[in-house]
């Protein structure tokens, strides 16, 4: 995997679709690759695109892959799909939406599945952008699986998330739960050309006047994805985030925290699978099993049995 991980840091396109696909497989051999490709990550400027589903992120993307492009910047997007319930695989994908860039080398788009994770997010997509950062991409835009009220998570990835929403669709202020409208460092109106636009827009700035007043107020930009009408507001939006990131040293605590959460997140995993070999290893599960089947114990007090006994 040595020779994967230094393919990448020269910026070889297979390489970097191989790496994903370890990543997405959970693949032991891609902690070979991240170790190798980590001092040369954090560089990148992580975008985060959340919304209800049919709130037209994708397209709003694909607008601002070509203003990226026009300023010569490389871009990542890693999009996140519903899983096919047989494959495991991304089920839309977004890839179909963005085809005027497949032929680009500068850019690279990946479908992921979220594999039954909630969040909005697969759980493999932290690494995947690592991965993506390695390569040395500019720009990476996450885009969720867009499910709702849940998908929080996007905020624990991104150095700039936006919150699509659009007029008309159910899409009220009143009726977003606070953890999602508290993650937005830009809103974005989509489609606003249909009714509804400035009643959406006015609840959006009466919100944000009521709230704390803190160093950053996420503006309120309107857009029509399919014209790309606005995206040019939506891009200064995402740079004057970006600039006040920097000027201010946020961006030092974010990346700080997205360390600590790694490292959180390894510890997490690297637990998980070592209580699981040592149990498996030394205890007949299915003799366990029987035993709360006949109710001479229950899960509760088996469980806390075996981790004591073969854990901790």
């Amino acid at each position: 995997m040595q020779d994967i991980a230094a393919k990448i840091l020269e910026g070889d396109r297979r390489a970097l679709a191989r790496a994903i696909t370890l990543v997405e497989d959970e693949d032991p051999a891609r902690y070979d690759i991240l170790k190798k490709i980590y001092r040369h990550t954090n560089h990148s400027h992580i975008i985060g695109f959340t919304g209800s589903p049919g709130s037209g992120k994708s397209t709003l993307v694909d607008s601002l892959i070509t203003l990226a492009r026009n300023e010569g910047l490389s871009v990542g997007v890693l999009a996140v799909d519903p899983s096919s319930p047989f494959s495991g695989g991304a089920l839309l994908g977004d890839r179909i939406r963005m085809q005027e860039h497949t032929l680009d080398d500068k850019v690279f788009i990946r479908s992921m599945g979220t594999r039954g994770t909630l969040g909005g997010l697969s759980k493999a997509t932290r690494e995947a952008a690592k991965i993506m950062e390695g390569f040395k991409k500019d720009i990476i835009i996450l885009e969720t699986v867009g499910v709702g009220q849940s998908e929080v998570d996007i905020a624990k990835y991104a150095d700039t998330t936006l919150l699509v929403l659009t007029p008309a669709s159910g899409d009220s202020v009143q009726t977003i739960k606070a953890g999602v409208m508290e993650i937005a460092d830009v809103f974005v109106v989509n489609k606003a050309d249909l009714p509804g636009t400035e009643k959406t827009c006015l609840e959006l700035e009466s919100m944000l006047e009521l709230g704390e007043e803190g160093p950053w107020r996420p503006p309120v930009v309107k857009t029509m994805g399919d014209r790309g009408e606005g995206i040019d507001l939506l891009q200064q939006a995402i740079y004057s985030h970006k600039k006040h990131l920097y000027e201010t040293g946020r961006i030092r605590e974010i990346r700080r925290e997205r360390i600590q959460r790694e490292l959180e997140e390894q510890l997490e995993y690297l637990i998980y699978l070592r209580s699981w070999e040592a149990i498996n290893n030394n205890t007949d599960l299915d003799k366990e099993i029987k035993s709360i089947e006949k109710e001479e114990c229950d899960p509760y007090t088996t469980a806390q049995k075996l981790v004591e006994k073969y854990v901790f």
